[in-house]
């Protein structure tokens, strides 16, 4: 069981595999208002970043579910590097359908929507580990600006335009759900920089030290296309943010 091996080498260097910052994530727990002892599910949950950051800054208690081998030994190790591995477990698994023992405080979805068919889909998964008064965490792409052409919206990782919504569009959507929006936190451009960019260097060094592996070719042509794409698509269309819904 694992990701696609194109993820597990661009992103292989990375500690959050999303547009946020390390400040996004304090943002994020701080606006929460976390207590003690809260516990967080996070499915999909990479190399675990946000749980054991907020375990050290919050004292959370949480599990992270994540089928990438590589990001599930980088979140036990981030885990051991805080001092939070009596608050934090990793489970090497497919997170789709993946309910808690134990019911949360916190139930998250951070940038892997697909587990559950989508956002609603995710959403009701989440919801079955949720504790009354809970918070569910969902992040999501939305577009900066709608793209005037299909191929434009396909060079921004979309399949079609209709794969995100604006911003005004995907909070009315979680309304439609039966959620109230009560809280947002958005990445930037240097958020986006950091995530996009940093993937670079990693499949340069990536091809350095693997210049005969079959899967050289397309980490090669990867490198060649993605700064320009990049720039010219996903920078100027996309935007990203994390969203705190509770059921009403």
């Amino acid at each position: 069981m694992d990701i696609p091996r194109i993820f597990n080498v661009t992103e292989s260097a990375h500690r959050i595999h999303n547009p946020f910052t390390s400040e996004k994530y304090a943002t994020l727990g701080a606006v929460l208002r976390l207590e003690p002892e809260t516990r967080v599910l996070d499915l999909g949950s990479g190399s675990g970043e946000m749980l054991c950051t907020w375990a050290r800054d919050h004292k959370i208690t949480g599990l992270g579910v994540d089928m990438s081998t590589v990001f599930h030994k980088q979140a036990e190790l981030r885990a051991k590097e805080l001092g939070v591995t009596d608050r934090v477990r990793f489970i090497h698994a497919d997170a789709a359908g993946y309910i808690a023992d134990e019911k949360v405080g916190v139930a998250a979805c951070v940038g892997a929507t697909w587990i559950g068919g989508g956002v609603a889909g995710t959403i009701e998964l989440l919801a079955k580990s949720l504790s009354p008064e809970g918070i569910i965490l969902i992040g999501e792409p939305y577009w900066l600006k709608l793209p005037p052409t299909e191929d434009i919206a396909k060079n921004c990782d979309a399949t079609a335009i209709a794969d995100f919504l604006m911003l005004p569009e995907l909070i009315e959507s979680f309304e439609a759900l039966g959620y109230d929006v009560v809280e947002m936190v958005l990445a930037d451009l240097e958020g986006w920089d950091r995530y996009s960019a940093a993937m670079w260097l990693t499949m340069r060094k990536w091809l350095k030290a693997n210049p005969d592996d079959d899967f050289a070719p397309e980490i090669r042509a990867h490198l060649t296309s993605e700064p320009k794409r990049y720039v010219t698509y996903t920078r100027e269309y996309v935007g990203w943010g994390v969203f705190a819904l509770m059921a009403r």
